[in-house]
């Protein structure tokens, strides 16, 4: 095997272990020991490929914010399609995964890692948020060029409420998941006012 594959299957190997430990077990039991020992591998094999844990950590946070970046074009995409509550429903529902709103407890958990974070991204705000944040209010943008939104809608306002307001309903680790037509009446809410014409799917 290649030893580029070889790489990226064990650091994939590993962020999957940690987050299977973050969905169980929460913050506080994410440790290298038992990263290694869920992925089923030897303990080396994680400073094999990471300066430290801190660094595997830093790293498995910005994997993640890697995927919303991925999926901010998509839903870029999406408007002008659709209803832009609907949209927005999706997208929140997506982005606030189980796994995603476990990492936000990792970072608020770990000071250390905060500060590794701001090191290489200072944005301001909970790194994962913040870019969850971004993608929604590139996507809010796109829609008030297509009409869909109000030209004075206060786009740097709306896309972190509707975040924030998000991440609440979906922070229960333990909990049931909420239904969508919860997250759509969040999405309502915040934008209310702001959407031209029907709003709902």
């Amino acid at each position: 095997m290649p030893t580029g594959v070889a790489i990226r299957d064990a650091r994939e190997q590993l962020f999957e272990a940690a987050e299977r430990i973050l969905l169980r077990d929460g913050p506080s039991a994410l440790t290298s020991r038992a990263v290694t020992t869920e992925a089923g591998c030897a303990k080396g094999v994680l400073h094999r490929h990471f300066a430290d844990f801190d660094a595997f950590l830093a790293e498995l946070v910005l994997d993640r914010i890697a995927q919303i970046e991925s999926q901010s074009a998509t839903l870029r995409e999406t408007a002008g399609t659709g209803t832009v509550t609907g949209n927005l429903t999706t997208a929140l529902t997506t982005l606030l995964s189980p796994v995603a709103v476990s990492i936000v407890a990792l970072i608020t958990f770990r000071d250390d890692l905060r500060t590794r974070l701001r090191e290489t991204r200072p944005a301001p705000g909970i790194p994962l948020l913040t870019e969850a944040s971004t993608m929604l209010a590139s996507y809010l943008t796109a829609e008030r060029e297509l009409g869909r939104i109000t030209p004075d809608a206060d786009i740097t306002t709306l896309a972190p409420t509707l975040i924030g307001a998000g991440h609440l309903l979906f922070a229960d680790r333990k909990g049931t998941p909420p239904e969508a037509e919860a997250v759509q009446k969040i999405v309502t809410t915040v934008l209310a006012g702001a959407v031209r014409g029907p709003a709902e799917r």
